[in-house]
């Protein structure tokens, strides 16, 4: 390689390192000067510009210090233009390279001095893109070994799985999961690329899958190749990055075969294919206005009866009204066969055609009991699809339905257990054919795939029934216990019907599961102390609907005033008391609730939110939690909204929150969807209530043996808007435990550990009684009335009051929460 000496001049020559200037400066510390090449004599002839231009900068006295300077464009120079250095003896001057200046050389003149600078400037160009290249390499493997790290944390933290720094036969993939949406056969056809698989384990609904080659030198070659790789995710578009660990021998522990639940039976192949183009023809989903009707009550799936309709508002059909025309004709052979078969007993009268587009589904439910017979058959066209089953008891089945299957549901199948579809785009089924019982899905991780839906069109067949049910079955049977049961309430159309509702469902209930009610209450919520730590000190703060009086003693420095009579009398006791404190007051409608509050030394008084006895603008702040979602309409709700301000001085602030209709907002779901699957010790405390981290009653519950909102319910939610009004005659439905809101106007249920002391018969009135699995023992079940709140609804009831301006609004796990500033 050849080496260019660099030039330092010194100013004056007596500065010299050495101090002896007829030796010349000592070279620096960092660059040795080789032996082999002479110091260059100091030459008085005639100079080029540049040179004349270095001269004036160059002492005659002291011969210049040369320094060995290495660098890629002195070979480029070299083999591109040599005639630069003929005329030089020795080194060459560093500000010869430099662009734009001829290089100081002989007395050639500095001819070569533009190619050189041309060169250097391409070559140093070209270092520049090196150096871009190992830059962007060393941060792609930085990035890699920060999701290698975090994928052997996830695999840790789910399986207890360790992943090793040597190499080995095995390999856990990152982002290559069913949970991702990754394929088998894609999956497989990518790593069978670096060697023999011996195993590929996929565990269900889990970001990565176990690769176990037959040797560590293909592992090897495997997780050097996969590191990074992107894959498309079959034709959905969407692109995933994989990230490789090596893993010891993985003994995967599969789930224990599932059979199908009691007397339910998949068939095979009942139709031909000819036979299913032709039911499929028959149905029009465009033309029929009947059918158009049926598409706008369900926007979720499109959905046509024959026979009787179903209603979904009561989950049932008016067996005095049956619709012209009966059952298609091309469907009598097809029931024809299943009565020879034996499928069913009684020939069916009444069809529903559901057809569902990849990511719909229907909710878990159990078909009415008075409404239709023992069997329930269901013919799957257009493609095949999972369904899953649900014992009370919350052992679940998956079930596949092939295309061209009928599905027969009798006994407990039928009477006892839930069925639904998950609304999803792909099913988890099993890869293989080979053993495979019609229906069931293996528990095999290393024989399971993901399937993609397509649209699938079902027939489902049912008889009415024309007397009560008297199955085994009672603590689901609607007939058994109908006597017992009360008839759930209807929207209120005045403020009458209103105010009685609200007694019935809303304050009766507090008072009789208060202690219970408090005994899940006591863990703040964060924003909520925030608001309360933020207020000025001396700010006398109201608590409307302050519950068993968690957020009133939340800190030592915020206290209860009852006036400031007592206020004084603290001044008066505690000389040190400057009277700068934050004050608070709490009022409740229950009094259990208040009375409770009394024994935490809490001060508190009984009082209605919409007419709060207090006088105007007395206080600096007021909170409102989980309050006026149990106003039943919207001229009370703005009522209470109202109250608020009044009690505010021009200034100051208010605190409200409320239960969203939104359960999963921005692709997160709120807490209480979350909770579903928590352990049992938690599902027993949140089915008598809510979590212990839910700020006072901040989310619902809902008894699992209770039917779910109605699809129509829903629709007209999405059709009206946050403001619409709920359909004239329309019972209150319950909500379903750990779901999504279908309804914006429903009955919550709490279920009572322990009973209660006192029954009162209009308490009673809200028990699903006798006969009921929850009424067996000392857990009654009482329902609440409340109205959830849609996005923007909250806040547009506060703007439209006068005097008050909105600071912000914002959703806190599943709640809308406004601060309203009085101006």
């Amino acid at each position: 390689m050849t080496t260019i000496l660099c030039t330092s001049v010194r100013k004056n020559n007596r500065e010299s390192l050495t101090g002896d200037r007829r030796r010349g400066p000592r070279p620096l510390p960092s660059l040795r000067k080789p032996p082999s090449l002479p110091v260059p004599e100091h030459r008085d002839t005639a100079l080029s510009p540049c040179q004349r231009s270095e001269k004036t900068i160059r002492e005659p006295r002291a011969p210049p210090f040369t320094g060995v300077f290495f660098s890629p464009s002195s070979i480029f120079a070299q083999e591109r233009a040599p005639s630069a250095f003929a005329g030089q003896q020795g080194p060459v001057p560093l500000g010869g390279l430099r662009a734009g200046r001829r290089h100081v050389g002989g007395r050639s003149g500095g001819a070569a001095c533009p190619k050189m600078a041309a060169a250097s400037q391409i070559t140093n160009m070209e270092v520049d893109r090196t150096g871009e290249d190992h830059l962007k390499v060393r941060k792609m493997k930085k990035k890699i070994m920060r999701k290698q790290l975090r994928a052997q944390h996830t695999l840790m933290r789910h399986e207890g799985i360790e992943c090793v720094s040597h190499a080995t036969q095995s390999l856990v993939i990152a982002n290559a999961g069913l949970g991702n949406g990754m394929n088998r056969k894609q999956l497989l056809k990518t790593v069978e690329e670096y060697g023999l698989v011996e195993a590929l384990l996929m565990p269900p609904n889990k970001p990565y899958s176990f690769v176990k080659y037959g040797s560590t030198e293909e592992a090897k070659k495997a997780f050097d190749a996969l590191n990074g790789k992107e894959l498309m995710l079959g034709d959905s578009g969407q692109n995933v990055v994989l990230y490789s660990n090596f893993v010891e021998k993985v003994f995967w522990k599969n789930a224990v075969p599932t059979n199908l639940p009691p007397g339910l039976t998949v068939i095979e192949k009942v139709v031909s294919p000819e036979e299913e183009r032709r039911m499929l023809e028959s149905i029009d989903w465009i033309g029929d206005e009947d059918a158009q009707n049926a598409q706008k009550t369900l926007k979720h799936r499109k959905v046509k009866h024959f026979g009787y309709e179903f209603r979904y508002d009561n989950n049932n059909v008016d067996k005095d009204k049956p619709l012209p025309g009966g059952l298609p004709e091309i469907c009598s052979l097809f029931l024809e066969k299943c009565l020879k078969q034996g499928y069913i007993k009684h020939k069916p009268d009444q069809l529903t055609v559901n057809q569902y587009e990849p990511g719909q589904g229907i909710p878990p439910h159990i078909d009415t009991h008075s409404a239709f017979e023992d069997e329930i058959i269901s013919l799957s066209l257009g493609a095949e699809i999972v369904m899953d089953f649900k014992h009370p008891d919350g052992h679940t089945v998956a079930v596949l339905l092939p295309r061209c299957s009928l599905l027969v549901m009798s006994g407990e199948s039928r009477y006892l257990w839930t069925h639904g579809i998950t609304p999803r785009k792909y099913d988890i089924i099993q890869a293989s054919e080979l053993g495979q019982k019609v229906g069931t899905i293996t528990a095999d991780v290393g024989d399971i795939t993901l399937n993609q839906r397509k649209t699938r069109t079902s027939f489902t067949f049912r008889k009415v029934r024309r007397s009560p049910c008297n199955c085994i079955y009672p603590s689901v049977c609607d007939s058994q216990k109908g006597q017992q049961r009360q008839v759930q309430p209807s929207f209120p159309h005045n403020e009458m019907e209103a105010s009685e509702l609200e007694q019935e469902y809303v304050h009766k209930v507090y008072e009789e599961i208060a202690t219970h009610f408090s005994s899940t209450r006591h863990s703040p919520w964060p924003r909520i102390v925030e608001f309360l730590r933020s207020l000025p000190e001396g700010s006398i703060v109201a608590d409307v609907g302050c519950g068993n009086g968690k957020y009133l003693g939340i800190n030592k420095d915020l206290y209860m005033l009852v006036s400031i009579k007592s206020r004084r009398k603290l001044t008066h006791l505690h000389p040190s008391f400057t009277g700068l404190l934050c004050l608070l007051i709490g009022c409740d409608r229950s009094k259990n609730l208040v009375d409770i509050c009394g024994e935490k030394n809490f001060q508190a008084f009984v009082g209605d939110a919409l007419s709060v006895p207090m006088r105007s603008g007395s206080c600096d702040a007021c909170i409102s939690i989980a309050v006026i979602h149990h106003f039943s309409t919207a001229e009370r709700r703005l009522a209470a909204l109202r109250e608020l301000a009044r009690l505010l001085r021009p200034g100051g602030t208010a605190l409200i929150y409320v239960w969203a209709m939104e359960q999963e907002y921005k692709n997160q779901k709120s807490k209480y969807l979350k909770e579903k699957h928590g352990n049992k010790d938690k599902e027993e405390e949140i089915s008598s209530g809510m979590a212990q981290r839910l700020p006072g009653d901040q989310m619902p519950e809902s008894s699992s043996q209770d039917s779910a909102c109605t699809d129509q319910l829903l629709d007209n939610s999405k059709d009206k808007g946050c403001g619409a009004k709920p359909v004239a005659d329309c019972r209150l439905p319950v909500h379903t435990n750990r779901t999504s809101f279908h309804s914006q106007d429903l009955l919550v249920p709490w279920h009572l550990k322990g009973g209660t002391k006192k029954r009162r018969e209009s308490v009673e009135t809200v028990l699903f009684p006798a006969g009921s699995k929850e009424s067996q023992g000392p857990s009654p079940v009482f329902h609440r009335y409340y109205h959830v709140f849609c996005e923007g609804e909250l806040e547009a009831a506060c703007r439209s009051l006068d005097g008050v301006r909105v600071q912000k609004s914002y959703y806190d796990q599943g709640n809308w929460c406004v601060v309203l500033e009085k101006l």
